[in-house]
């Protein structure tokens, strides 16, 4: 009679827990990246207990555990700059202040004061970071730092190239021989200069050039004059189908490509050593001559002048992308994300945080999309993935345990009032 009591109680116990756990659920109901939990029943029986012979089945009650489901939640687009959504499976990777690691699936992550990307609790959101222009994911992982007003250097030009055609029908000494076509590029301290490319028909099939910059921008030049690149002069000769043949394609590397040096910039910058490259990357020539008017397609220089920061966003794969003044974007960061195979291991934290468990294997670092890792979608946040009808489901089922249970307790203290009764 008196094992009911006990068993009993442990009912009440087991149905308390799970009343608890729905409660948490459903005050997450709206929390970002929360992963709903469910309560696992088991029986206690007498010989597990060591109280019965290994004949004895007789039941003892309920013990009750909560375990943490790592479901895929919702994703919902948020355009938020920094929002990410994990699709798939992973966690972010977090660093507290105190250097402890904690694993999340929440990323409504924000920019301290200090530049530095965190979670809603001010934990350092990990990854790589670029250096000087370079990613390397392969390298270990660090806090990521989010650049403020800073400006991008600017880059001297070091390669030019011009698409264009020269006409074939050209007669010598008019002015259809000859023809200029401009390229602006850029210094070392990101000044900008306007060559003038000129072009003059000498022979069939043949045209001279030779490169002119304002003799203003140089020291050994005179206001209102041009002044000649020396090394940039030459000569183009076509075949008979107006194809370029001379300077003669690559290889070797040098051929087709013409120098132009520039020295003694007024404005202090370092010398201008520009390739101008006569074909493209596939060999084919960038200058053609056919019967058509002389005239410019496109013309393509490396340099960049030096541009503010005016935006930071990170997109879809979860690259952090710099976005500057002059339409120029660099990819800044890269977030990490982890593996975890039995991810129903870890051990809340609160604030969304998980930490390694006794049983928990082995994270595995590494970028989104790769190793098993999900995705990682930028402006978007992954729901919580509790069902609100499911939890009410769930608790009315709980309150009856809990009503039943307390009335085998009612009942159990009746009859043993009875059995005191009896000895009166």
């Amino acid at each position: 009679m008196f094992n009911s009591f006990t068993t009993a109680l442990t009912g009440l116990t087991a149905a308390e827990l799970g009343v608890d756990v729905v409660g948490n659920n459903l005050a997450n109901l709206n929390t970002t990246g929360f992963k709903a939990s469910t309560v696992n029943f088991a029986d206690i029986v007498a010989q597990s207990l060591g109280l019965g012979t290994s004949q004895t089945a007789a039941g003892l009650g309920a013990q009750a555990t909560a375990v943490q489901n790592f479901t895929q939640g919702a994703i919902q687009t948020t355009n938020g700059a920094f929002d990410a959504a994990i699709q798939g499976d992973g966690f972010f990777i977090v660093r507290d202040p105190s250097g402890l690691v904690n694993y999340t699936r929440a990323g409504n992550f924000e920019v301290d004061a200090n530049g530095n990307l965190v979670t809603q609790a001010g934990q350092s959101v990990q990854g790589w970071v670029a250096n000087n222009g370079v990613l390397n994911t392969n390298g270990a992982i660090a806090n990521i730092v989010i650049p403020s007003g800073a400006l991008r250097q600017p880059t001297a030009t070091t390669n030019m190239s011009i698409n264009m055609n020269l006409d074939a029908s050209a007669t010598l000494a008019t002015p259809q021989a000859n023809f200029s076509t401009a390229v602006q590029v850029v210094d070392s301290l990101g000044t900008t200069h306007v060559l003038t490319v000129n072009f003059s028909k000498t022979a069939a099939n043949t045209w001279s050039y030779n490169v002119t910059l304002p003799g203003e921008d140089v020291t050994a030049g005179t206001a209102g004059t041009p002044f000649p690149v020396a090394s940039a002069a030459g000569s183009l000769t076509f075949d008979a189908t107006g194809k370029l043949i001379t300077p003669a394609p690559p290889p070797p590397a040098t051929n087709g490509l013409v120098p132009v040096t520039i020295a003694g910039l007024k404005d202090g910058a370092a010398d201008l050593a520009i390739n101008w490259s006569l074909y493209s990357a596939l060999g084919q020539p960038d200058i053609t001559q056919y019967a058509q008017p002389s005239a410019t397609a496109s013309n393509h220089q490396d340099g960049l002048v030096a541009a503010e920061l005016v935006h930071v966003t990170m997109t879809n794969g979860g690259e952090i992308i710099a976005q500057y003044s002059n339409g120029q974007q660099n990819t800044i960061a890269q977030i990490a994300l982890a593996s975890i195979s039995n991810p129903d291991t870890l051990v809340s934290e609160g604030q969304n945080n998980f930490q390694i468990g006794p049983g928990t294997a082995p994270p595995a670092i590494g970028t989104p999309q790769t190793g098993g890792r999900g995705q990682v979608l930028g402006g978007s946040l992954e729901s919580s993935t509790v069902d609100i009808a499911t939890e009410f489901t769930r608790l009315i089922v709980m309150q009856r345990s809990y009503e039943a249970n307390a009335k085998v307790i009612t009942t159990t203290d009746t009859l043993t009032q009875d059995t005191i009764n009896l000895k009166q």
